[in-house]
């Protein structure tokens, strides 16, 4: 009986050292995969801005900022063009420190913290952006209505027919909307995919608990 208690003990002693081992490595396995899934959301930041700040050079509206002749109209789109560079550039910072601290953190709760912390803000990323699309879409309608002379004939049309008025702020909201889903389409499959994988390892690290 001594000698099968010892190889009880024995046997249980290795169990735990095997399970030890295994949750050591599937703790490896979760910190790569975070890092990696960070990662890619701190290079698609970056490409994104990267693209709207070459498709802005290639957008030419200097001729029509022109026509409009209304230079307060011309510095608040300036500013406003600032602004969102100014915040999608503290949004890269922010990714860039998130990965950092996700790549060297070796504890378990500081990893789930960070993991929480990022997706929190990727999603703010996401709607701050969503936000900025429907403002910018708006604003360029209403400048180019009310402010471009070459749209005067159709400003003139439009407020002597109630109905025609109507239509055509029906086809503006529907146009916002367009811009709206394409774009919360675009952010869902990338960033949207992200998250659920950064999400799914938070869990699994929930379980190891070590």
């Amino acid at each position: 009986m001594k000698e099968l208690d010892l190889l009880k003990k024995d046997w249980k002693k290795n169990a735990d050292s095997f399970q030890q081992i295994s949750e050591k490595e599937i703790y490896k396995m979760i910190h790569k995969k975070s890092s990696s899934i960070v990662k890619w959301i701190l290079i698609i930041s970056i490409l994104e801005i990267s693209f709207w700040t070459v498709s802005n050079l290639f957008i030419n509206t200097d001729d029509l900022l022109r026509k409009m002749n209304h230079p307060e109209i011309v510095l608040a789109l300036d500013l406003l063009t600032y602004f969102n560079y100014i915040v999608g550039l503290i949004f890269v910072i922010i990714f860039y420190k998130n990965y950092q601290t996700i790549s060297t953190t070796v504890a378990t709760k500081s990893l789930m913290s960070a993991i929480l912390r990022t997706r929190k803000t990727v999603q703010y990323y996401v709607w701050y952006n969503l936000g900025m699309i429907i403002v910018s879409t708006i604003l360029s309608f209403f400048v180019g209505f009310v402010y471009n002379p070459d749209m005067a004939f159709l400003r003139d049309k439009l407020a002597a027919n109630g109905k025609a008025m109507l239509a055509s702020a029906g086809i503006l909201m529907l146009i916002i909307l367009g811009f709206f889903g394409m774009f919360w389409c675009f952010y869902r499959l990338l960033y949207g995919t992200l998250l659920r994988r950064l999400y799914t390892n938070y869990k699994e690290l929930k379980k190891i608990d070590f």
